[in-house]
């Protein structure tokens, strides 16, 4: 049975840093595509970050581009997010996600609904104050 376990959320001042990270296990990790959603009180899920098996090929929603960072290691089953410049409105409930993908180092960037990747985590709050 796939586990993805997140840790690393918390309070943070806006223009601050924080990282995520997700453990996963239950699952041949390199032959899946890791990811991040997000979900703010009263809005949709979002999508943040995705990350082939090989780590090589990563995708961003349009709201974080440049300002996140997704990363994987593989001897480890983990997949981080490296979060920077926060701003209030990156304020959520941040999940990590996972789907079968057996290409290592190819991603399409369509890979980015909710309805594509069928193993979700509980979900770590984050917080970023004004």
């Amino acid at each position: 049975q796939v586990q993805l376990v997140e840790s690393g959320g918390g309070l943070v001042q806006a223009g601050g840093s924080l990282r995520l990270s997700c453990a996963a296990s239950g699952l041949p990790f390199t032959t899946y595509a890791m990811g991040w959603f997000r979900q703010a009180s009263g809005k949709e899920r979002e999508f943040v970050a995705a990350i082939s098996g090989g780590g090589s090929r990563t995708n961003y929603g349009d709201s974080v581009q440049g300002r996140i960072t997704i990363s994987r290691d593989n001897a480890k089953n983990t997949v981080d997010l490296q979060m920077n410049s926060l701003k209030p409105e990156d304020s959520a409930v941040y999940y990590c996600v996972a789907t079968r993908w057996t290409y290592l180092h190819t991603l399409p960037s369509s890979y980015s609904l909710p309805s594509q990747y069928d193993n979700w985590g509980q979900g770590t709050q984050v917080t970023v104050a004004s």
